[in-house]
């Protein structure tokens, strides 16, 4: 039960930085600070995660 639990984790945590890689992507920052933004999602996902949801640049949105 607890590794179906932890794997379901790690996936939601693997869409989500995705997400993130694809909206820095997107974003109209320099191609300097998306690979900056990019290296910090990849290599703490969780914590990267959180730092570009608060400070991290936004791709285009459209409504």
């Amino acid at each position: 039960m607890g590794s179906t639990f932890n794997g379901l984790v790690g996936l939601i945590i693997l869409a989500l930085d995705i997400w993130a890689i694809i909206n820095v992507l997107k974003s109209g920052a320099s191609v300097g600070i998306k690979i900056v933004w990019i290296l910090l999602i990849l290599l703490l996902p969780v914590l990267g995660l959180i730092i570009w949801a608060i400070a991290g640049p936004r791709g285009n949105v459209r409504m």
